[in-house]
């Protein structure tokens, strides 16, 4: 921890609010859409990662003959990317647009929104490439009173097509893992209750500390009959805490509404969250996002994951489900743009990429999208490769008007270059 992250945890502790609503903010509400695994080309780093050459926005259009995404395309996706065949170049964009890099190591959900938030890691997460070891394995059994089947890296999909029926005979639990840093726990619902799969993940993830904290425990419902076995949609994430305060923190603190959306307060376990709502699917996520935005004008921050890209397409190397989702979520946009107060933001953005056309089918090492509208924004910025993640965070960090020294060193505000006034307008 360094002597900003302390001066930070006692400022929280001791419930300072120097950047209460009302004082000093220049924005009212932003709302931040994470469009999962929605990557933009390789990092300069993605050879090391065995990415070279992803690009998953790129690809699939590719993939799939062209995509229609006008709304994305007014905003300035198309000064983003090259040879992305229904991705246009509009001349005169309605947002501010650029890319942001990952300076923390790996390519995961977690690690992505994080950085975003202004928490950078110094080392990656866990993985287990050969499976959890007996000093994992042995204490999680005895503490949930069963085997386990599996315990090797697998596709969620294809591992209850292989043990499912297994399963369905010895009532043992299904584990396995990726190459990201996860410890998933599939179970069928008539054999393990959700409510029981919830509790074992508990376990688990009291478990895997130390040297094997995972960064996520996922439990993995499924249903159907041998042969035809589906997953459902209670899945449900049991995340390390972030280690030090995020500005998720620095915004609940100041007492802004910090409102999550999707598996977001997941991500974040739940810290600087005041208002939750989980959901199934992207259409229910950007449903919420819209609620959200047309029934609460109170300041502060809207917070969605859109998971279908990632989850449904990206790893079963869909690129056609992959480019459906993307077109559904550009017809939303109008929609949350309709929502936005004059002093109002919708970012849109990623956390990783997850190539639908390589043969891998884990997340890529990417650049991100960034694109920023609203009435509150200068159309037709360019706003460059940013070095960062955190440079979101920090921006949101001077745009709602909270103490700015701990995100000094986090990453670089563009706030100066996306706002519309010299003098802003009277606050909502």
């Amino acid at each position: 921890m360094t002597a900003n992250d302390a001066s930070f945890d006692r400022r929280v502790s001791s419930g300072n609010r120097a950047g209460a609503p009302g004082e000093n903010r220049l924005v009212d509400r932003a709302i931040v859409l994470v469009m999962d695994s929605v990557g933009i080309g390789e990092l300069p780093d993605a050879d090391r990662y065995g990415d070279t050459g992803s690009n998953t926005l790129v690809h699939t259009a590719q993939a799939v003959g062209g995509l229609h995404l006008p709304n994305l395309s007014r905003l300035g996706l198309g000064w983003l990317v090259a040879d992305a065949p229904g991705v246009v170049r509009v001349e005169k964009p309605e947002g501010a647009y650029g890319r942001m890099a990952e300076v923390s190591p790996g390519k995961d959900t977690t690690t992505g929104h994080w950085e975003m938030m202004g928490l950078h890691l110094e080392r990656p997460f866990p993985t287990y490439p050969h499976g959890f070891p007996p000093e994992v394995i042995e204490p999680f059994e005895r503490a949930i009173g069963r085997r386990v089947l599996g315990n090797k890296p697998a596709s969620g999909t294809e591992i209850i097509k292989e043990l499912g029926e297994l399963h369905l005979e010895t009532g043992c639990p299904i584990v396995y893992t990726s190459a990201d840093s996860v410890f998933q726990i599939a179970a069928h619902e008539e054999v393990i209750p959700v409510d029981e799969l919830y509790r074992i993940c508990e376990v688990a993830r009291r478990i895997l500390t130390g040297p094997h904290a995972v960064n996520r425990v996922i439990a993995r419902p499924f249903a159907g009959k041998p042969g035809n076995f589906f997953r459902t949609e209670r899945r449900r994430d049991f995340s390390l805490p972030p280690p030090r305060p995020t500005v998720l923190d620095a915004l609940k603190e100041a007492g802004y509404h910090v409102r999550a959306v999707g598996k977001i307060e997941d991500i974040f376990a739940g810290r600087g969250i005041t208002e939750s709502v989980h959901t199934a699917n992207n259409e229910e996520s950007l449903r919420a996002t819209w609620k959200y935005a047309r029934e609460s004008r109170q300041p502060g921050l809207i917070f969605t994951n859109c998971v279908d890209f990632d989850m449904l397409y990206g790893h079963r190397n869909d690129a056609e489900g992959y480019a459906r989702a993307l077109e559904e979520l550009d017809a939303w946009i109008p929609q949350l743009l309709a929502e936005l107060g004059p002093r109002d933001i919708l970012v849109i953005t990623a956390d990783h990429g997850c190539d639908p056309t390589t043969p891998s089918t884990d997340h890529s090492r990417e650049y991100v999208p960034l694109l920023v509208a609203g009435p509150a924004v200068r159309a037709g910025i360019d706003l460059g490769t940013r070095r960062t993640f955190a440079d979101l965070g920090v921006t949101l960090v001077e745009l709602f008007g909270l103490p700015g020294d701990h995100w000094a060193t986090a990453g670089e505000s563009f706030a100066a270059a996306i706002l519309a006034w010299e003098s802003p307008p009277g606050r909502t």
